[in-house]
């Protein structure tokens, strides 16, 4: 077999193969070199499978872009989501969209007596031990030197300090016709167990939030018997019995009775110290304090109440409250009142945390009471039974489970909400129930820092920027909190 013969038959085996090339007769086939057809048949199938490639890198470029930009857009906290199907009207980002960049840091309480080291300023470390888990209640001595206590005392003093509670205030009938609220619906918001009668503690707590006047059972008893009210003499108000009373026929027998100042809820004077910027150096490095202590985003601190001093002289009392109140749709926060874009007669302070500092040692009683301090549980009406009202700072203060007693200089800092679970403020914490036991020897001086913080994460972020007057992007880094910028030293457990 010749050279040219055996070169044809090794190539015939390319073009039969080949999909692009008709089968001709061996006779008529041509002979193939390296620059024939063979080669551009193998040059065309090479070229087809290079573009297929190239298109197909090309298609997996878009389809990984096209991902990647759906899911920057919807991680972005002011973008709307990928499914959204009205772009053109966006909405305000959800809460979650809030809470996935935003949260607020939460100190854990580990035990009570749990012991943690907190830096707080440049050389000095102070210890912080843990009352109480229920609320989250925490216990710094040293917080404020003697000189700052001094400080703080004297320019109380030289602001001026007022009565921290008028005698008796009126306009309850005026609210009451704004919520157009007739006796049966207010009968029925007072009976806390629904069983058709009205006991004491159900009219008691009543009086105190309206009235602002501690009433014992034996003053209401009083009261029932000069207003004939408790027609059967059983304690116990019906409906019918109820109907036959103003709206204001407690607070007009009191008026006409007259009230002491042991009778208010709340026995003492105070003034508020603004600080911010221009304020005493000391105010201000007392609220840079805080601000580590908690760990909270200098804005919210900044943007919170003045620092409020109160002086309780002997006899001076402030009965168990809460600091803070449950927020509802139907309720606005008192700071951020600005933000709400709603008009409601309900309104709270939204107080998230209480920092209460001891400006002096008190010689007798004065100590903050804690009631339900770690209860296994909370019930409003076992607060006061059989005469013995847990509420009462001036009686029963013994009776509470935690009490701390004043030392000057000492901080106590506890929180008035839960977490909601995703980082912001939750529910109110019924056990930070607290008040002030009855000062029966000397002078008792503390100073309030409270955070505002509003349990609607939005309406906060709003309530920022109208008060900043910043872009929104501005006013949401303010409130982000960048763990990476946070002290990683501030809290240390021993």
């Amino acid at each position: 077999m010749s050279d040219n013969q055996e070169a044809s038959d090794a190539e015939d085996t390319t073009p039969s193969e080949s999909a692009t090339l008709p089968l001709r007769p061996h006779s008529d086939r041509p002979t193939c070199n390296k620059t024939g057809v063979c080669s551009r048949s193998y040059f065309v199938v090479v070229m087809v499978f290079f573009h297929v490639y190239i298109i197909n890198v090309i298609a997996l470029l878009f389809y990984v872009h096209y991902n990647s930009g759906q899911d920057d857009t919807s991680q972005g906290r002011d973008a709307p989501s990928s499914n959204q199907q009205q772009p053109e009207s966006p909405r305000p980002p959800s809460k979650p969209e809030f809470l996935r960049v935003s949260s607020l840091t939460r100190i854990e309480g580990i035990r009570v007596g749990h012991v943690q080291k907190v830096s707080l300023m440049q050389n000095k470390v102070h210890e912080m031990r843990t009352l109480s888990m229920k609320p989250l209640l925490f216990e710094i001595p040293g917080f404020l030197s003697d000189d700052e206590c001094r400080v703080v005392m004297q320019l109380a003093q030289l602001k001026g300090l007022m009565e921290s509670q008028l005698m008796v205030q009126e306009g309850q009938e005026e609210l009451a016709k704004e919520l157009n609220l007739s006796p049966d619906e207010i009968f029925n918001l007072l009976d806390i167990n629904q069983d058709g009668q009205l006991q004491l503690h159900e009219i008691l707590t009543h009086s105190r939030v309206r009235d602002g006047i501690w009433l014992t059972p034996e003053n209401l008893r009083e009261i029932y018997t000069g207003l004939k009210a408790d027609k059967d003499g059983d304690g116990l108000l019906s409906l019918e019995e109820f109907r036959l009373l103003s709206n204001d026929a407690f607070q007009r027998f009191l008026l006409q009775r007259g009230v002491k100042k042991s009778q208010l809820v709340r026995n003492s004077r105070h003034t508020w110290l603004y600080q911010g910027k221009g304020a005493h150096q000391v105010l201000q490095d007392i609220k840079t304090k805080v601000t580590r202590l908690t760990r909270l985003p200098p804005s919210l601190v900044d943007l919170s109440e003045p620092l409020q001093v109160v002086r309780y002289e002997q006899g001076g009392h402030y009965h168990a409250h809460h600091d803070s109140g449950p927020v509802y749709p139907e309720t606005a926060c008192t700071h951020t009142r600005l933000a709400a874009n709603t008009s409601t007669p309900f309104e709270t302070s939204c107080r998230y945390i209480t920092v209460l500092f001891y400006l002096n040692s008190v010689e007798g009683g004065g100590e903050t009471a804690f009631p339900v301090a770690d209860n296994r549980t909370y019930d409003e009406v076992s607060l006061i039974q059989n005469d013995v009202d847990l509420l009462d700072t001036r009686r029963n203060c013994d009776k509470s489970n935690l009490r701390v007693k004043p030392s000057k200089g000492t901080a106590v800092f506890w929180y008035n909400y839960l977490s909601d679970g995703q980082g912001w403020v939750g529910e109110q914490d019924e056990y930070a129930l607290h008040g002030g036991c009855m000062v029966t020897q000397g002078t008792k001086w503390v100073a309030n820092k409270w955070i505002n913080i509003d349990p609607d994460y939005q309406r906060q972020a709003r309530y920022q920027q109208l008060v900043s007057q910043q872009p929104e992007d501005d006013d949401d880094e303010d409130l982000t909190l960048n763990q990476d910028t946070q002290s990683s030293d501030i809290h240390q457990d021993l």
